[in-house]
């Protein structure tokens, strides 16, 4: 029977918002992770059947189908394809999916599946044209749901006054997030997979930039609520916007003995959920207990958890829900501390999630992020011990 593997996944740094990366465009970037990723595993481009590619805002410089311009930045052969996914902040890892279930179905051996973006060249939001009320979404849309455009700090309020969340709640949450990044770099829990981004100017970025250290409370209670004048979500409890890319090499088992590749963790499951557009980041709720029921895995032998921290009230409205340790909950931090590059992020996350798993021995591991649309993926992995 076919399987899916995971045998190599690497990352740039995720860079802040006009930070060391800058200067590098989306399409570098990814050639990076992707250079990276075959040196690594010392896996011959030429064999690589297909590249799927996460991308949020295909517009300006991230256009043109930039999984396929990625590839030949990276000067593979033209014989590799590849095509770019949008499933907004799920896109890198909804390709992972896709990749799992490819090489699963027979229709490919070899796939590397990641994502990018550069929020600093390609502004969030950049896609939607002029920025006139509800254009994405159209009249039908904007009947059904009474004229309401969707807006996840919005979403984020609603989650948090849904929940009963304060603002301490939220921050002290943020706080944590930043500690746990901390120390994980301070450690070197980051290094292996980590790939240094050489810039424009010949500068080396290694590190992640967004990872702050010795804030308070009443730091983080000092900043402005965007969204509502007496609303709970701000800068400080929200991921922040950053530039990055991330690539996973996913195959089948058969072909990696055959290529002399060691397997680090299996994709055991994958799955997709849509909830409430208008609140919008509820979906990992649903998505989580789909997966549960559709691996037949308990909750109590997964040990750990990545949720994506769009915004604080997210995870913490997840694991209320799903009733999950918080403690084994982003471990490493999250994209509060670690910064939330759109369509990288899912596989920026399954990187850290694979080499935390394989570090840790860590059998289950299981990933789930919130989606524009109200969608959410959630995968699960397995570490491959035999």
């Amino acid at each position: 029977m076919r399987d899916a593997v995971i045998c190599a996944a690497v990352r740039t740094p995720v860079g802040r918002r006009g930070g060391g990366l800058a200067g590098v465009h989306a399409a570098d970037l990814s050639a990076a992770v992707l250079t990276a990723l075959a040196e690594r595993t010392g896996l011959d481009p030429a064999l690589v059947d297909d590249v799927f590619w996460g991308c949020v805002s295909q517009v300006g410089e991230q256009t043109g189908n930039i999984g396929r311009v990625a590839a030949l930045a990276a000067g593979w052969p033209e014989s590799v394809p590849g095509t770019t996914i949008d499933r907004q902040c799920g896109s890198s890892q909804q390709a992972v999916a896709f990749a799992a279930a490819t090489v699963i179905s027979g229709q490919a051996d070899v796939v590397v599946a990641g994502g990018v973006e550069s929020m600093s060249r390609v502004p969030m939001g950049s896609s939607s044209g002029d920025g006139s009320a509800g254009r994405p979404l159209g009249p039908a849309f904007l009947a059904r749901y009474e004229g309401v455009v969707p807006n996840q700090g919005i979403g984020a309020e609603m989650i948090a006054e849904r929940w009963g969340f304060s603002r301490a709640d939220l921050d002290e949450f943020a706080l944590r997030s930043h500690e746990r990044a901390g120390k994980a770099q301070a450690d070197g829990a980051f290094d292996d997979q980590i790939v240094p981004v050489t810039t424009p100017e010949g500068a080396q970025v290694t590190r992640d930039e967004g990872i702050r250290s010795g804030g308070t409370l009443a730091s983080l209670g000092a900043l402005k609520t965007p969204f509502r004048p007496d609303g709970v979500i701000s800068a400080g409890n929200a991921s922040q916007i950053s530039d990055g890319s991330a690539a996973l090499l996913v195959i089948t088992s058969e072909r990696a003995r055959a290529l002399g590749l060691t397997p680090i963790v299996r994709v055991h499951t994958t799955v997709v959920a849509g909830d409430d557009p208008v609140i919008m980041l509820t979906a990992p709720i649903p998505a989580t207990r789909k997966l549960l029921d559709r691996a037949g895995v308990p909750l109590s032998d997964i040990g750990v958890f990545e949720v994506n921290e769009a915004f604080a009230p997210v995870p913490l409205a997840w694991q209320r829900e799903i009733g999950a340790d918080l403690a084994a909950v982003n471990p490493l931090g999250g994209a509060i501390a670690l910064g939330h590059p759109l369509g990288a992020s899912g596989a920026r996350i399954m990187t850290t999630l694979v080499h935390h798993m394989q570090a840790t021995g860590t059998r289950f591991g299981l990933q789930t992020m919130c989606e524009g649309g109200g969608l959410a993926n959630a995968t699960m992995l397995e570490l491959v011990t035999d």
